[in-house]
């Protein structure tokens, strides 16, 4: 549901990873409006300061940003993510940023837990985020007309209702997820002591989703239960006081019952797809000097290369890395393998010199860039939000193994409602399971539907962005929600 960047290289991984689809890139264009809102508007636009969250709401403001010249956009984060994303040659002047509190005491020393600082943050509570208006409206002499917040930042439709302006949620998880904060307690009181593999019925157009897919915050509560949890757990009932809840996602791919069933929860939903805005440039210095990842795939054979990635945030167990080098080995099939330094001792002995003719693992790969190649053929991945969507746009079928949050979820509408990949077996990653997921996927006939699945879901993803897809005219209808707010 979130990934959090540890380190200035995963800074710069993450941000290159986000910045371009490929060959998906132009159709970004096509969803922008003909013509600019003529009144000059102020939209607040506040962030929820963690990693994953933070691009598709830049990209998002940016699209905006560029169909209002007139208007102003003021991104309020903590320092440290708006670090990440400002000052870039690429920011309109018409987008400023300014920081408000991460919620740490000074001199505090953060733990081990993830979440901790996503609480801290959120315990800041609206009187930290008014402050970061405040500062906007100083600097630009014009109060703020909406506000456009991440949907995990729930106390932001305080404020806007302290302003008496409109609040627009943006939800950057995958689309499918939302649809379990609306029956939280519905969930605790039928499946809170279910068995794991128990379907839900109760989720309309997600009747696949079983228990054991679910964020652990959205089955268990009680005393326990944190902030970050409990902000989850109310959105059901926050959503819909949303003037229009704004999806980072294709409709064409969700189920329709799905669909039907949110638009009778909110008052306007909108998909607006997740492709880089067109004043994103590409990855800067391509892989010239850094990995030679792109390079060394231009050495092999289209569809027979295996990517591995886990993200930026989760560090699989180390018998599971070891399971994924073992099974890595004995396949044979060539393979890229992007893995942090401080893991690469974790490999088995030799690893690295028995297979350096048929695999390469660095680092840090240009992820976007290394998922469009011909080569790819399969991604081993933690079916995070935007590594999905990534490898939805080009045509990559999945071998998914979901660590937290929302990736279960989308893990099991990878195997059994998209049917454009799998789920490792067990849920682990062991050498014999992940030998028998590489060989469906790239050589078996078995794999023949999965394969094809996931270069027609490239086709569905590439109408979807062009001017005939639903998103161009929800992307309208956002930009007439600010420009009559």
């Amino acid at each position: 549901m979130y990934k959090i960047p540890h380190s200035q290289h995963h800074k710069t991984q993450f941000i290159h990873s986000y910045l371009s689809f490929s060959n998906l890139l132009s159709l970004s264009f096509t969803i922008m409006p003909t013509s600019s809102v003529e009144e000059s508007k102020h939209v607040a636009v506040i962030a929820f300061p963690f990693g994953s969250h933070l691009m598709p709401l830049l990209n998002l403001v940016l699209k905006l940003a560029h169909a209002a010249p007139n208007s102003s956009f003021s991104f309020i984060g903590t320092e440290k993510s708006n670090a990440i994303l400002f000052p870039k040659p690429y920011i309109p002047k018409n987008i400023k940023a300014y920081s408000i509190s991460d919620g740490v005491p000074e001199g505090h020393v953060l733990g081990s837990n993830p979440t901790e600082k996503l609480n801290l943050f959120l315990s800041t509570g609206p009187e930290n985020l008014q402050k970061g208006i405040d500062l906007a409206v100083a600097d630009t002499k014009q109060r703020v007309n909406c506000i456009i917040a991440d949907a995990f930042v729930t106390p932001s439709l305080i404020v806007a209702q302290a302003l008496n302006v409109p609040w627009i949620a943006f939800w950057t998880p995958m689309s499918c997820s939302l649809s379990c904060h609306f029956y939280t307690d519905l969930i605790r009181e039928k499946y809170a002591n279910s068995a794991g593999s128990r379907t839900l019925d109760i989720l309309p157009g997600l009747s696949k989703i079983s228990v054991e897919d679910l964020p652990q915050d959205v089955v268990h509560g009680g005393e326990d239960e944190t902030l970050f949890s409990k902000t989850l757990a109310s959105l059901g009932s926050v959503l819909p006081q949303a003037k229009a809840m704004v999806m980072n996602f294709f409709e064409e791919l969700d189920p329709p019952l799905f669909v039907q069933h949110l638009r009778s929860k909110l008052q306007s939903l909108l998909y607006v797809v997740p492709l880089p805005s067109p004043l994103l440039p590409p990855p800067s210095d391509s892989d010239s000097g850094k990995s030679g990842c792109l390079s060394w795939l231009d050495s092999h054979k289209a569809r027979s290369v295996a990517y591995v990635c886990f993200g930026t945030v989760v560090m699989p167990p180390p018998h599971e890395i070891v399971g994924v080098a073992e099974a890595l080995e004995e396949s044979g099939f060539p393979f890229l393998w992007s893995l942090n330094d401080n893991l690469k001792g974790l490999l088995p002995k030799g690893f690295l010199e028995r297979t350096s003719t048929i695999g390469k693992v660095v680092s840090w790969v240009p992820q976007s860039q290394v998922l469009a190649h011909d080569s790819v053929g399969v991604f081993v991945t933690h079916c995070g939000c935007n590594s999905v969507t990534e490898s939805i746009c080009n045509g990559v079928p999945m071998i998914c193994r979901p660590f937290f949050g929302d990736q279960g979820i989308t893990a099991r509408m990878v195997q059994d409602v998209w049917e454009n990949g799998v789920v490792t077996e067990g849920r682990v990653l062991s050498k014999n399971g992940l030998l028998k997921s590489l060989n469906q996927i790239l050589v078996e006939e078995e794999g023949k539907k999965i394969r094809d699945n996931a270069l027609n879901m490239k086709k569905t993803v590439q109408v979807a962005a062009g001017p005939e897809g639903k998103s161009a005219q929800d992307f309208k209808t956002l930009v007439e929600i600010i420009s009559k707010s």
